[in-house]
């Protein structure tokens, strides 16, 4: 697939910009674990996950943003990120931050496409004792697997394999619709062809 636009977490890189997105993760978080008649299975967790590289500033920035959002319900969440390499000196190991052993985990990341990212995060975090939680992602590009036969997103497919929550702060419809009378005619039509090609039918 070439894809005809791309997220670039990494653009968000002054301390205003990444507070703001730490803000958005923190409220989508916070809404996720309110239950409701539209979210009857609310959102539980002990420690924010961060998979390198993009994922640590990401659950750091989250992690304050959700105490400073509610410091009785959030204030004592625990936060860790994992190294790529192993460390073989001073605490060593591949994770760095509160340990995760017997504890439900939160993954927090940028995009999501295929989630086969997302899936080697779920086995670190069983690795380590862990238990799946959720996840929350800056961006679901709503496109599917590529898995015969299925038209669910990536999204949608590890919601209904690990049966928990998983949302995104924006999706690629919000995109087009916000793009609307901003990007060019072009571009826009680009993105929405690509769309009808690999879109899911699962839009949230």
């Amino acid at each position: 697939r070439i894809s005809p636009y791309f997220f670039n977490a990494g653009s968000f890189s002054t301390a205003s910009l990444l507070s703001s997105l730490g803000t958005a993760y923190a409220q989508t978080i916070a809404d996720a674990c309110t239950s409701s008649s539209e979210n009857p299975s609310p959102l539980e967790f002990d420690v924010i996950f961060g998979p390198a590289y993009k994922g640590i500033p990401l659950c750091a920035i989250t992690a304050i943003k959700l105490a400073d959002l509610n410091p009785t319900l959030f204030g004592q969440k625990e936060w860790c990120f994992n190294r790529k390499e192993a460390k073989d000196h001073g605490e060593g190991g591949t994770l760095v931050g509160a340990p995760l052993q017997g504890k439900r985990v939160l993954i927090i990341d940028d995009v999501i496409t295929d989630g086969a990212a997302k899936r080697e995060a779920v086995e670190i975090i069983k690795a380590y004792g862990g238990v799946l939680a959720g996840m929350v992602v800056a961006v679901d590009r709503q496109e599917t697997t590529g898995v015969q036969g299925s038209r669910l997103s990536a999204l949608g497919t590890l919601r209904k394999e690990y049966g928990v929550p998983m949302v995104a702060i924006v999706t690629l419809k919000d995109i087009i619709e916000y793009s609307k009378g901003r990007a060019g005619e072009k571009e826009l039509a680009a993105i929405q062809a690509y769309k009808e090609q690999y879109g899911s039918e699962d839009v949230l």
